[in-house]
C-alpha cells in the first residue's frame, strides 16, 4: 500500500494566509522526510479555503522536495478552460521533474459553482467534456476538436509539451456514479473520496468501477483504486488517541453545525465505529485500514497533511509513528504497484 498527504487549505484561524501557505509547504517537505510517497493539495474556490490555485502551491512545493509525488486533489475540470488546465499542468510537469499526478472531478460547492457559472444541470457533462480535452491535448502534438462549453480547436499546438506521456489522471468519486463510469471507460484509477460517510456508499461505487471496467473490456487485474480517510491520530494507547483528539472531533461538529451542515456521526466513537476515520493505537489502525481494504481493495489511501488542531509537535509524532509502525505493516500486507518514474530522458516507465 502507498500513503498520501492531502490537504483542501482549509484557512480558519487568525493567521494570514501567508503563513497557512508556508504551512503548507512545510507539512510536504515533512511528508518527503517521514517517507510518504505523495502529496496532494486540493482546489476549491470559496470560503473556508484558500486552494483555489494548485499549480501555483504545487509549484512551489516541487521546488522544495525531490522525491515525494505531487498529486491534486481534486483538478476541478467542470470549472476549468481544459486547455489552460492543459498548460499549468504540462508546466507543473516539467517543474517537478515528471512527479504530477492528477486527480480530478466535477468539484464541489454552490460558490464556485455561481463563480464559474456551471449548473447542476452541466457540471458532469462539462467535467467529462473537459476531461476528453485534456486527455486528447496531452497525448496528441496538434488537436481539432469541437464540443458544447468551449470554442473549438483546429490543428492546435498547446506549448509545453509535457514530461510524462501519458501523465495518470485518477478520477475523485464521492457519490456519483458518473465519474466512476468516466474512469472506468478510460481504463483510469479511481480515488474514492470515503470521508463524509459510513463505508456502503463509497463500497458499492468501487464495486460499480469494477464492473463497468471489465464492461469497457479492460484487464480486472489492472483496476486501481484509492481512498481518503476522514482524519488521523495515532498514539501509543487508544485512550491517549481518543483523549487529544476528542476536541478537535467535537470542534468539526459545532463548525459543520454552524455551516447548516448534515452530521452524519455526532460522537468520535460514533466516527471511529463507522466512518473512515483513524483514531487510535498502531494496530487499531492497521485493523480498520485492512477492514477497509476488503471491500475497496485500495492500493493507496491518504490522510490529512494538516494539523487539524493538534499541535505541530503532536503532528509530527503521530505521523512519525504511522511512518515507523503502521505504514510497514500495511505495505507488506497489501502490495501495491509502483508509481511512474520519468527517465532524464523524459520516458516514463
Amino acid at each position: 500500500m502507498k500513503f498520501l498527504l492531502i490537504t483542501l487549505i482549509t484557512h480558519t484561524d487568525e493567521r494570514s494566509a501567508t503563513e497557512r501557505f508556508r504551512e503548507v509547504v512545510g507539512n510536504a517537505v515533512l511528508g518527503e522526510e517521514l517517507g510518504f510517497d505523495g502529496y496532494g493539495v486540493g482546489e476549491r474556490h470559496e470560503r473556508p479555503f484558500i486552494s483555489s490555485s494548485p499549480p501555483v502551491v504545487l509549484s512551489h512545493i516541487a521546488a522544495k522536495t525531490s522525491r515525494i509525488r505531487l498529486f491534486t486533489a481534486v483538478t476541478t475540470l467542470s470549472l476549468l478552460d481544459p486547455v489552460r488546465a492543459y498548460e499549468d499542468y504540462a508546466t507543473l510537469d516539467h517543474l517537478s521533474g515528471g512527479r504530477l499526478e492528477l486527480i480530478i472531478g466535477k468539484g464541489n460547492g454552490a460558490a464556485q459553482a455561481k463563480l464559474f457559472h456551471v449548473t447542476a444541470e452541466d457540471q458532469w457533462d462539462r467535467n467529462r467534456e473537459s476531461y476528453e480535452l485534456f486527455r486528447r491535448l496531452w497525448r496528441e502534438d496538434k488537436v481539432t476538436w469541437s464540443g458544447r462549453f468551449r470554442p473549438s480547436l483546429t490543428d492546435a499546438e498547446t506549448w509545453p509539451r509535457p514530461l510524462q506521456r501519458p501523465i495518470r489522471v485518477w478520477h475523485g468519486s464521492a457519490t456519483s456514479k458518473e465519474s466512476v463510469d468516466l474512469a472506468a471507460r478510460y481504463g483510469d484509477p479511481l480515488f474514492s473520496a470515503n470521508v463524509t460517510n459510513p463505508i456502503e456508499p463509497y463500497a458499492e461505487l468501487i464495486e460499480h468501477y469494477r464492473e463497468r471496467w471489465a464492461h469497457y473490456g479492460h484487464d480486472p487485474a489492472e483496476a486501481l483504486v484509492g481512498a481518503g480517510s476522514a482524519g488521523y491520530y495515532a498514539a501509543r494507547t487508544s485512550q491517549e488517541a481518543i483523549a487529544t483528539y476528542r476536541p478537535i472531533f467535537d470542534a468539526r461538529v459545532a463548525l459543520q453545525r454552524g455551516l447548516g451542515l448534515p452530521i452524519v456521526f455526532p460522537t468520535l466513537e460514533d466516527a471511529i465505529e463507522r466512518s473512515s476515520i483513524l483514531v487510535g493505537s498502531p494496530q487499531q489502525i492497521v485493523d480498520k485500514v485492512l477492514r477497509y481494504h476488503k471491500r475497496f481493495g485500495h492500493e493507496v489511501m491518504h490522510l490529512h497533511a494538516d494539523a487539524d488542531g493538534l499541535t505541530p509537535g503532536q503532528h509530527r509524532e503521530a505521523l512519525e509513528l504511522f511512518q515507523g509502525e503502521i505504514a510497514p505493516v500495511l505495505r507488506a500486507e497489501v502490495p501495491s504497484r509502483p508509481f511512474a518514474v520519468t527517465a532524464p530522458d523524459g520516458e516514463s516507465s
